[in-house]
């Protein structure tokens, strides 16, 4: 397996820092002093720490041990396990200590604009955390895998997984502030996939090669993709060549872009865009994947399209 270079890891763990710590000033800021429990393992921690005054980081950092046992098995194992723990650590200790910094109350009490900007600023820190290849751990874990098996939009996701944690805002809360959660659910769910996936959600590959075999081998290898090949020739030269056709989520990109290029340096690479895929196969890890994608059908060929759906989005918050 292709290993993701080391430019790639210096790009990444500044983006991991960051989300972490956008989403514990976020926490301090809009949603704690507004009781403003959005879902995930930061809701109930809000929600648990309205009856018995223990620190939200701390609580969140228990709750998400189970979490991370699954999200490991799952969605990478050590690689993600190591990204993972970065952001949690520097969320669910942040929270705590950057408590003291700002205002007990946070800067306005006006819930609608508390709703609004913790929604764009946790939005906005999750999909940074998703750029840089890691998850903010939490229902984020449950979410992702169940976005990456069915391929519904992460925004659609984040309410299924996270509405029982709001319903019991709202028992504890009042309704007024369940709902301005949703509000706040929704609008992080929009700003995550805008800035994972930019105006579209899916990425497309066409990939011109003389060794189709290395390539595709790569890209099983790596990313855990299959591709459709066909026969092409070059109008100038007349040369034969094979056209590669597969699609991923846009995180997926520059570790297909290294992959592509240590296969064949000299292989020709177009990224396109697309709405959503759909059918096909999902995308699947380990010794499973290599079997299935390795089952060849009646013309010979393996099967045609990438084995997941839609991309992964980013998995919300905690």
């Amino acid at each position: 397996m292709t290993s993701r270079p080391r430019s790639s890891l210096l790009r990444d763990y500044p983006l991991l820092i960051a989300g972490g710590i956008l989403l514990a000033v976020n926490l301090n800021l809009f949603l704690a002093p507004s009781q403003i429990a959005p879902g995930g393992v930061s809701g109930t921690a809000i929600i648990l720490n309205h009856f018995t005054g223990w620190p939200i980081g701390v609580m969140m950092l228990v709750l998400n041990l189970p979490l991370l046992a699954i999200g490991f098995r799952r969605l990478g194992r050590f690689q993600f396990l190591s990204r993972t723990v970065v952001v949690i650590v520097i969320y669910n200790l942040g929270t705590d200590l950057l408590q003291g910094v700002f205002p007990a109350g946070g800067i306005t009490s006006n819930l609608l604009l508390n709703a609004l900007y913790g929604g764009v600023v946790g939005g906005i820190a999750t999909g940074l955390v998703y750029r840089g290849s890691g998850t903010i751990g939490g229902t984020g874990i449950l979410s992702r895998i169940f976005q990456k098996k069915t391929g519904i939009p992460a925004s659609q996701v984040y309410l299924l997984t996270d509405g029982g944690v709001i319903f019991a805002a709202g028992l504890v809360f009042g309704g007024e502030k369940a709902l301005y959660s949703l509000i706040s659910l929704f609008v992080w769910g929009l700003a995550t996939d805008f800035v994972l996936e930019g105006p579209s959600v899916v990425r497309t590959a066409f990939i011109v090669t003389d060794r189709p075999e290395r390539v595709s081998a790569a890209l099983l290898g790596t990313l855990g993709l299959g591709v459709t090949r066909w026969q092409a020739r070059g109008s100038y030269t007349g040369a034969q060549h094979t056209v590669l056709f597969c699609t991923l989520s846009r995180p997926d990109v520059d570790m297909l872009r290294a992959a592509v290029s240590e296969a064949d340096p000299d292989a020709f690479l177009v990224i396109g865009h697309g709405h959503q895929a759909s059918g096909g196969m999902v995308r699947l890890v380990g010794a499973e994947t290599s079997r299935r994608t390795g089952r060849k059908s009646r013309s010979g060929r393996k099967p045609a399209g990438p084995r997941r759906r839609t991309p992964r989005a980013a998995s919300r918050r905690v």
